[in-house]
């Protein structure tokens, strides 16, 4: 019996890839009504193969027949939603390296938006963040070849190459009458996905920039440095920064919420099947020791940083400070097909919090609302992140969709609002009448299966 090996995803961009699982294929048995749709789809089948016949022998130029497949297939992928997309075997082997949290590159997570490039997030201290750009950019150009045209993954492609080679690159940007053109060298980006530092000498301040396989064992190295660095007995506790996180790694979101939690739920995954629902429950061992948490989320915040504050939300294991969240609440499986041949990246399930809600097209809404204080040239940029419901072809949310949450977060730490907000409820200098008090999980599910 042939099986089909499979790697989850969750992200809000491009290249990030999961942990392998396998899974056998169903048997199904067809009536009808099954049998009709299948001819149906055949006839369907045939209309394309004609198609194809007449592109291969009308076309102005011979054309590649190995890239009208690709391009065919990517289209089919491309109409499903956002984050369905087709990648060759050398984005592919690029995604798995970056998923390793090293690669080649200008240290920049994008989308695709009406055929045009957008910016996610810079990664820090990378080609791209050291040049300044932002999120929400439009690149509508990479050196003198228009984006318009290329798929998701070839602008990706062409936006990588050997280090220390130049890339220039045309920005469109919110609140700038004109093009900005930037001229980037690329450099071997290692990915450090947890970044920390004292706040005070008394507040323990971690940044989770992104969800690749050293995320959680560099949470467990900072929340162990931090202790011993400030002490136990005068450590106030901890702010999980994950402002601008566009997500990654499935397990690692799920081991990130478990390094917080001592039991219960953390995240529930449902596919068009009962019998697919998966959940992922925590097991014992608070690694804060029930020190208070803060967590930081903002318009730029997707996908598996909204796990993690979903599950510390629903626990009431922490308190979520700054803007709703981007509102990610899909998950993607890639599927190689084969030695040579690429994978699909396919939307495959929606993910739940532990009370069961779907954050898809609304996100998360934080327990404090803090607005920061955005430069006049930066306010039309900063305040239209419109988030996973402004995205064409986005899976359609049960009620009402949310849209506009502020992404913006002030370089210099001492105008951060969110930051000082998280440091001062930790202090007790503002009292939050919703604080959590320590790991008393009000969710309590088992871990089964189940169906719905």
């Amino acid at each position: 019996m042939m099986r089909k090996t499979s790697v989850i995803l969750l992200s809000a961009a491009t290249g990030a890839a999961l942990t392998l699982f396998v899974t056998q294929p169903r048997s199904v048995l067809m009536g009808s009504s099954a049998r009709a749709a299948t001819s149906d789809t055949y006839r369907q089948l045939n209309l394309f193969g004609d198609v194809f016949e007449r592109v291969r022998s009308d076309y102005v130029e011979k054309p590649d027949d190995s890239k009208l497949v690709e391009s065919a297939i990517s289209g089919m992928l491309t109409g499903l939603d956002p984050h369905s997309s087709y990648m060759d075997a050398k984005s592919f082997r690029d995604m798995q390296v970056q998923t390793r949290g090293e690669f080649g590159g200008l240290g920049i997570e994008v989308t695709m938006e009406d055929g045009l490039i957008k910016v996610v997030s810079p990664i820090d201290e990378t080609p791209a963040s050291k040049a300044g750009i932002m999120a929400n950019d439009i690149i509508t150009n990479l050196d003198d070849e228009a984006v318009q045209g290329l798929t998701l993954n070839q602008a990706v492609e062409k936006m990588r190459g050997p280090v220390n080679t130049k890339i220039r690159l045309k920005i469109i940007r919110k609140g700038q009458d004109n093009p900005i053109d930037v001229t980037l060298v690329r450099d071997n980006i290692r990915v450090r996905s947890v970044r920390a530092r004292t706040e005070s000498d008394d507040i323990g301040y971690i940044r989770i920039t992104t969800f690749n396989e050293q995320t959680t064992e560099g949470l467990k190295r900072e929340i162990g440095n931090l202790t011993t660095q400030i002490g136990a007995d005068k450590l106030k506790g901890f702010i999980i920064d994950m402002r601008n996180n566009p997500g990654g790694l499935l397990e690692e979101a799920v081991t990130v919420s478990d390094a917080f939690l001592e039991r219960g739920e953390i995240v529930s995954t449902r596919g068009r099947n009962a019998e697919e629902t998966q959940r992922r429950a925590a097991h014992a061992g608070d690694l804060t020791k029930g020190k208070p948490i803060i967590v930081l989320i903002n318009g730029g915040s997707a996908s598996a940083s909204e796990i993690v504050a979903g599950a510390l939300q629903d626990h009431k294991r922490a308190t979520l400070v700054g803007t709703r969240s981007f509102g990610k609440g899909s998950v993607q499986t890639i599927i190689p097909l084969g030695s040579g041949n690429g994978a699909l990246r396919l939307t495959t399930a929606r993910y739940f919090t532990p009370s069961g809600k779907s954050i898809q097209a609304k996100g998360i809404v934080p327990d404090i609302e803090v607005l920061q204080d955005v430069p006049d040239e930066l306010k039309a940029r900063a305040e239209t992140n419109k988030g996973e419901a402004s995205l064409r072809g986005h899976l359609k949310s049960e009620g009402d969709e949310k849209t506009g949450s502020q992404s913006y977060v002030p370089p210099d730490a001492k105008n951060d609002k969110a930051l000082k907000m998280a440091a001062d409820l930790l202090r007790g200098v503002k009292a939050n009448a919703s604080a959590p008090t320590g790991d008393k999980a009000a969710i309590d599910k088992p871990a089964s299966k189940v169906a719905n």
